[in-house]
């Protein structure tokens, strides 16, 4: 890493461009940005709060479980899988509790890992990349990101029974 810092910096100094001056203007783009996406992280949060607060979430797990059991996904891990497009500090929370639970080695665990690694936390990827450039209609993104979620998710499961029995 230094190298390459020091690469950028003696490139810079050749062709002379200053520096410190670009430096600077990136910084304050980084936080016009950050300025930009933050209502929409507050909304997403809020959200997510809500949700885990109101006692939504284990009622929403309830209805999915006999659907889940059905396409033999484990219940266990439901509710990482209802969490994890929403908020990935939630989902690695709640992947944690899973191995504290039933081991990382176990059925549960591998299906939970795989989908971790497997999904994106979609919503929150949309409010960030979408509010930072401003764009209002999401058009087809969001169908097509919950699609390839719902995928991770039902084939998680099928992977590890396959591929680790």
């Amino acid at each position: 890493m230094p190298v390459f810092v020091a690469a950028v910096l003696v490139s810079g100094l050749v062709r002379r461009v200053p520096v410190f001056d670009e430096f600077t203007a990136g910084a304050a783009d980084g936080l016009r940005a950050c300025v930009k996406v933050l209502p929409s992280l507050v909304a997403l949060l809020t959200a997510v709060s809500m949700l885990r607060a109101s006692g939504a979430m284990e009622l929403l797990t309830a209805a999915v479980t006999p659907l889940a059991e059905k396409l033999g996904f484990p219940p266990e891990a439901v509710p990482l899988a209802l969490l994890r497009p929403v908020s990935g500090s939630g989902s690695l929370a709640m992947l944690e509790n899973v191995y504290a639970h039933y081991g990382a080695d176990s059925l549960v665990g591998r299906v939970a890992s795989v989908l971790q690694s497997s999904t994106e936390t979609t919503f929150y990827t949309i409010a960030v990349y979408y509010g930072a450039v401003g764009v209002k209609r999401t058009r087809h993104t969001l169908a097509a990101a919950a699609g390839g979620d719902l995928c991770g998710i039902v084939l998680s499961s099928l992977a590890v029974r396959l591929l680790m029995g």
